[in-house]
């Protein structure tokens, strides 16, 4: 009896597998290794001989071979992140199902009254007569990236069945530390194999994405001086208020919460310290390659503009790129890769949703290593936090997706 995509997805979501920035092994924690094992194990029973995890880089490759008698000489490969966001508890994780949702709120926990409501998550009231996999309150979901495992993986069951409709070889991989930017540096891309490939790693049924977020991390460090309040006058240097100043001086309405669509931001991600040091850490995002560079150099001239104030090195700017816009990668040689997923997504009666990404994917430094890497939907929403869920049939939905793409590209030499 073939295995449905909830039992394997529910299997994986208890696997903690959060990744940790603090952390000074790879993968970021031992809980990635795990489920990269289950999986190999998993694919080995479908009988892929070649399944392995790698330790050297974190991943699990997979091929499935050629049925077409030699007629494609293209390999199509999808990939999905072991690791979980760190920002939300992944332990003990229990999925729930809620059958036939009836466009109400859902409590997830009576007792601490945590409730996933369509008033704060109007999007809900898509899924009405559809059945949610929602958490219990105190944890994540996983959906993100685990859905996208579940998904390949009943796939994969489906393309290495007896009866599967004729394809070229497809080549799989499941990478760790995504959430923290950190895994896929090491990824093989000879071994990998893949002339082309699709994260499995977006949101609601019907997304896809080409497009995504040039994105860079800031650290800034303000020195001040600290002395007696009593005669602070004209000797004090309060490095948290020449923080708050910094933060001050970049555009009010460029912030996450203000913005949607194309519209680039400033994130303060964190800040600390006190009077005599203050440190300050943004996320810096823009679709737009000159917007993206104008951010960054604003916060040089930030600094600049204080240090002129309050003396010589007061302020310092560490800028770092973190990713780019996959789509100089795609646009306009690849995008072949859009109009299958879009064919395919029409055939199973899916509404293409082509969107820009407001984040970033592995697929982003994929595609600027030579393997162009468009996204396709996983079926969650919220992801990252407690109220975080899936609609089982739109993860059904996707799996045959996944198998119709597989075949198409097969077959378009």
């Amino acid at each position: 009896m073939k295995e449905n995509v909830f039992s394997r997805f529910e299997r994986y979501a208890r696997i903690d597998t959060q990744s940790s920035e603090e952390s000074e092994s790879f993968p970021s924690t031992k809980g990635q290794i795990a489920l990269a094992e289950l999986l190999v194990s998993e694919l080995r029973e479908l009988g892929i001989g070649d399944a392995a995890y790698d330790p050297a880089g974190g991943c699990v490759y997979a091929h499935i071979p050629a049925n077409d008698g030699g007629a494609s000489k293209r390999t199509i490969g999808f990939i999905s992140h072991l690791d979980t966001s760190p920002e939300t508890s992944g332990k003990n994780v229990s999925p729930r199902l809620v059958e036939d949702y009836e466009g109400g709120e859902i409590v997830l926990d009576g007792e601490k009254g945590i409730v996933l409501s369509p008033e704060v998550y109007p999007e809900l009231l898509n899924y009405t007569g559809k059945t949610l996999i929602v958490t219990d309150g105190s944890t994540l979901l996983g959906a993100d990236d685990k859905a996208g495992i579940a998904e390949i993986m009943t796939a994969a069951a489906e393309l290495m069945s007896e009866n599967a409709p004729a394809h070229g070889r497809i080549a799989i991989a499941f990478t760790p530390d995504e959430e923290i930017g950190g895994g896929i540096s090491r990824f093989d891309l000879e071994r990998f194999g893949a002339d082309h490939a699709f994260t499995v790693d977006g949101g609601a049924l019907g997304e896809l994405e080409y497009e995504c977020f040039n994105a860079a991390s800031a650290k800034i460090r303000v020195s001040g001086v600290s002395i007696h309040t009593g005669e602070a006058k004209g000797k004090m240097k309060n490095a948290s208020r020449i923080a708050m100043e910094f933060d001050g001086m970049l555009p009010a309405e460029e912030r996450p919460e203000l913005t949607e669509g194309y519209e680039g931001f400033f994130h303060l991600e964190s800040m600390e310290g006190g009077v005599e040091e203050c440190r300050l850490e943004y996320l810096i995002r823009d679709h737009d390659k000159e917007k993206f560079f104008a951010k960054k150099q604003l916060m040089f001239t930030n600094a600049r503009a204080l240090n002129a104030r309050y003396g010589e090195g007061t302020v310092s700017a560490v800028v770092k790129d973190t990713y780019y816009n996959m789509k100089e990668k795609i646009y306009p040689d690849n995008m072949f890769l859009i109009d299958i997923a879009k064919e395919c997504m029409k055939e199973l009666g899916i509404e293409p949703k082509v969107k820009p990404i407001r984040g970033g994917t592995d697929g982003a430094n994929l595609s600027y290593r030579g393997l162009p890497c468009p996204n396709l939907c996983a079926g969650g929403h919220n992801f990252h936090g407690r109220y975080e869920y899936c609609c089982l049939e739109s993860m059904e939905k996707i799996v045959e997706l996944i198998e119709r793409i597989a075949v198409r590209y097969g077959s378009d030499r």
